[in-house]
C-alpha cells in the first residue's frame, strides 16, 4: 500500500476508535476545525461593548462589557480559555456567566470556567445548566456593572431557554439581546422541547415587542442557510435576496453576520413573518401559529441548495 493509502487507513482507524469512544470524543476532535478561521468582532457603543467570540464550528460566545465599570459577563462560555484570553485582552473583571440553555455547546464550559475563575455568578433558567448558582425566570433582573439585564423566558428549543435583554439607563443607544438558540438571523431553533405556540410567543410576543433597533446576538452562524430557506418561502422578497448576498460576502471573508436587529428580522425571517400573507400562503395556512409549525417542519427537512 502506498504512503497515501496508509495515511488514509490510519485516519479511518482513528475515526473508528473515536466513534467507539462515543460522542464526547467526536465533538472534541471534529468540532474544532473551521472555527480557527472565523474572526472575532467587537461591537462598541458608549455604554457597552460586545465581543463576538467564535467557538466550535459555528457557535458564538459573547463577552459583554460595561464601559462605565469595566465589569463583564460572558454568554455561553463553551471554550473557557478563549473567554479568559478575551477578558485579559480587554482588561476587564469577569463576574457573571449568562447561560441561554443547557445544551453542551452552550453550557458545556461552565464547570471548567468556574474552576479557572473563582467567584463567578452563573445564571440560567434550567436546573440542567452546569455550575448554576442562580436559577432565573421570566422578567428576573440582574446587573452587570451599571448595565441592566432582564431575563426573558422563551421555552421551545428547550423548556428552560432564557434570552438576556441588556439596557443602560438613560442611554440613547441600541439595547442588546442575546437569544441563544431561540432566534437566529433569519431563523429560529428547532422545537426540541416545545410547541409552535411557544415559539410564536417567544418570537412575536416577547422578542418581537422589544425596541426595533435592539441588536440581536444569536448562538450560531446559521445565517446563509437560514436565508436560503427564507428565499424558498418568499422567493419574491427582495430584502431576503439582498441580505443573502451580503451574508455570503461576510462569510467568505471570515467575518460574522451577527448582529442583526429586531426590525430587520421582521423583514426577512420567515418565523418572524408568520402573520404575513406570503408566508401563510406558502405554508397553506391562514393561522400564524399553524404557519409557524408548518414552516418549522419544512425547515427541519429542507435540503439547502449549494448556490
Amino acid at each position: 500500500m502506498r504512503g497515501g493509502g496508509w495515511r488514509s487507513l490510519g485516519t479511518a482507524l482513528r475515526a473508528g476508535a473515536l466513534l467507539r469512544a462515543g460522542p464526547v470524543w467526536l465533538r472534541a476532535v471534529f468540532l474544532h476545525t473551521e472555527h480557527e478561521q472565523r474572526k472575532s468582532k467587537t461591537v462598541t457603543q458608549a455604554d457597552m461593548k460586545v465581543e463576538l467570540l467564535p467557538a466550535l464550528t459555528d457557535n458564538y460566545m459573547y463577552l459583554l462589557i460595561d464601559e462605565e465599570t469595566k465589569e463583564a459577563a460572558i454568554v455561553d462560555p463553551v471554550q473557557p480559555q478563549k473567554v479568559l484570553d478575551a477578558v485579559k485582552k480587554h482588561g476587564v473583571k469577569l463576574t457573571t456567566v449568562l447561560t441561554t440553555h443547557h445544551h453542551w455547546d452552550h453550557a458545556g464550559g461552565n464547570e471548567k470556567l468556574v474552576k479557572m475563575e473563582t467567584g463567578l455568578r452563573v445564571y440560567g433558567g434550567d436546573s440542567r445548566v452546569g455550575a448554576l448558582t442562580q436559577k432565573v425566570s421570566h422578567l428576573t433582573t440582574l446587573k452587570v456593572g451599571s448595565l441592566n439585564v432582564k431575563c426573558l423566558c422563551t421555552p421551545c428549543h428547550t423548556s428552560g431557554h432564557i434570552c438576556y435583554y441588556v439596557t443602560k439607563p438613560n442611554s440613547s443607544e441600541p439595547p442588546a439581546v442575546f437569544t441563544g438558540d431561540t432566534l437566529f438571523v433569519a431563523g429560529c431553533g428547532k422545537f426540541f422541547e416545545g410547541t409552535p405556540e411557544e415559539m410564536y410567543r417567544a418570537l412575536i410576543e416577547i422578542l418581537g415587542s422589544l425596541e426595533p433597533e435592539t441588536r440581536v446576538y444569536c448562538g450560531h452562524e446559521y445565517t446563509i442557510n437560514n436565508l436560503k430557506f427564507a428565499r424558498h418561502v418568499e422567493p419574491n422578497n427582495v430584502t431576503i435576496q439582498e441580505k443573502l448576498a451580503w451574508a455570503k460576502a461576510k462569510y467568505d471573508s471570515g467575518e460574522p453576520t451577527i448582529p442583526s436587529t429586531i426590525a430587520e428580522e421582521f423583514t426577512y425571517n420567515p418565523f418572524m413573518r408568520v402573520r404575513e400573507k406570503t408566508v401563510q400562503q406558502h405554508a397553506g395556512e391562514t393561522d400564524p401559529i399553524r404557519t409557524m409549525g408548518a414552516i418549522r417542519k419544512e425547515k427541519d427537512n429542507f435540503r439547502v441548495p449549494k448556490d
